[in-house]
């Protein structure tokens, strides 16, 4: 078996850049075949193995755009090659993208024989293949880009069934219209109860508990998302400043060192990820701003805020405190874009903290073939220097499908299984509060937690319980909470049945 395409390119072009997700390979099949993760061609189809041009054309036609190769390898391909081949086949639409991909990576011109292509606009990423925006359109070529974001940085989302059904079911507007529907009192405390588990959540994901002070402080910031207010340096640096409580990691613009994560082990080997350089750090993260201020038309908000999250956490535009920002940055996207309404935030962090190893996967499917691409030499404690031997491409071109995969099932989850089940807790605290408050007097703080208690466990109160609490409250009250609960809960039954 032999690689054809991008994995070609990659392999035998000397370009540093990501194996693809899906590689083709010349195998013993008599046409073009999709075999899992290959596209298994027959020997005919395949280029040959020193014609880049023609592995760049069989690329764009079996496999799709992937902007991180082909930044690379078309300034290999000399201006007199490539108009060769578009005066001989002027009408060939993956030439006209060729060609619209050259001259910008390029920066020159293609002395084409044809003053004025007549065709129709096509696409550079076929809609039925990747989630795509409106575009622009390049009248030279007549080639729309089409792309999350811009030239200078786009992520890639392809169109994959686990993607098509999440987003089939319009969750977002699944979660508004269940919070539309909820009592206000129910409505309120619900949002109380995933403010505050979505902060601690998010700081538990990076092994902190936060103290009263912090949990507050980010609670308010999860607030905010809801005001209207673009992205910009000094209200990203405002937001940084405001989840860190160690002084000395305050921001005061974006880093402008090099920074890097460590799994904890000693000197290089325990350098798990290196982010871009500072510079160019900063000049991803003005298309990044660009991308959540002015998003593409018709992209699901949900798709939007996964790549604008993860995006921002690839960068690490700071030297502390990128991972709670990102997950902050999720619900900063979905309430500008007005998908979350009413004040709602999504407890996605919950769902990040129980499938934690799901989540790192996820950062590790960019971060540990990124890491490849540096040389990191360990000089003193925390001291090391840092070799980049990829390209820029690396960080300006990244395939955010899995983070688009992961984010809508945590957002699925969020609601069905957190969301919504913590407005029947309240709902079921409220029924059992009332009729025992209707029969026994039994003082508020007691009552409330004995409630607590009996939902915790399903409607038993143990024994325990019965004994830390029969100096406070009738014999009969712990009883009458079992009865209640069972009450409740048959009834709620008969609901789902009816």
């Amino acid at each position: 078996m032999k690689h054809v395409g991008y994995a070609h390119i990659i392999y035998h072009a000397g370009i540093a850049a990501i194996e693809p997700a899906i590689v083709a390979e010349v195998r013993s099949v008599t046409r073009k075949e999709v075999i899992g993760n290959t596209v298994a061609v027959p020997g005919k189809l395949a280029p040959e193995h020193n014609d880049l041009l023609g592995h760049v054309l069989f690329a764009l036609k079996h496999e799709g755009v992937n902007l991180q190769v082909l930044a690379q390898a078309l300034p290999k391909i000399l201006e007199p090659e490539i108009r060769s081949a578009f005066n001989a086949s002027p009408n060939s639409q993956y030439l006209r993208k060729v060609c619209f991909l050259w001259e910008h990576f390029t920066g020159q011109v293609i002395q084409r024989n044809v003053d004025e292509i007549k065709q129709a606009y096509l696409p550079l990423f076929d809609p039925k293949q990747y989630i795509t925006g409106k575009g622009f359109k390049n009248p030279r070529w007549r080639v729309t880009f089409n792309g999350l974001g811009t030239l200078g940085y786009c992520v890639t989302v392809r169109r994959t069934d686990i993607i098509e059904a999440l987003l089939g079911k319009n969750l977002l507007q699944e979660a508004a219209e269940f919070t539309e529907s909820l009592p206000k009192d129910i409505l309120n405390r619900t949002l109380a109860w995933a403010y505050l588990h979505e902060t601690k959540d998010s700081y538990a994901i990076e092994n902190e508990s936060p103290t009263d002070n912090k949990a507050t402080r980010f609670v308010e910031l999860l607030k905010q998302a809801h005001n209207p207010r673009d992205l910009d340096e000094d209200y990203l640096v405002d937001l940084q400043n405001a989840v860190i409580s160690n002084v000395f990691s305050l921001a005061a613009s974006f880093r402008t060192e090099q920074n890097y994560l460590s799994d904890g082990l000693r000197g290089a080997l325990g350098v798990s990820y290196v982010p871009p350089s500072a510079e160019l750090g900063r000049a991803l993260m003005e298309e990044l701003m660009a991308l959540a201020n002015q998003p593409p038309e018709d992209v699901d908000p949900l798709v939007l805020a996964s790549i604008i999250s993860f995006g921002f956490v690839f960068i690490h535009p700071f030297m502390d405190g990128n991972g709670r920002l990102s997950r902050f940055l999720f619900h900063q996207v979905l309430c500008q874009t007005g998908a979350l309404k009413h004040g709602l935030v999504l407890p996605v962090s919950i769902v990040m903290r129980q499938n934690e190893t799901d989540y790192l996967a996820v950062l590790q499917h960019f971060s540990e073939p990124a890491r490849r691409f540096w040389d990191v030499t360990f000089i003193d404690e925390n001291q090391f220097f840092f070799d980049f031997k990829g390209h820029g491409s690396l960080y300006r071109y990244w395939d955010g499908t899995e983070c688009v995969e992961f984010m809508a099932k945590a957002t699925e989850q969020a609601i069905e299984h957190h969301l919504k089940e913590e407005t029947v807790f309240l709902a079921r605290y409220d029924e059992i509060y009332r009729r025992i408050n209707q029969e026994f007097d039994v003082s508020n703080a007691d009552l409330s937690r004995l409630v607590m208690f009996c939902l915790d466990q399903n409607g038993n109160i143990s024994k325990n319980r019965r004994k830390q609490y029969q100096y406070k409250v009738p014999d009969d009250v712990f009883d009458a909470l079992e009865a209640a609960y069972q009450a409740i809960a048959i009834e709620h039954t008969k609901d789902l049945t009816q």
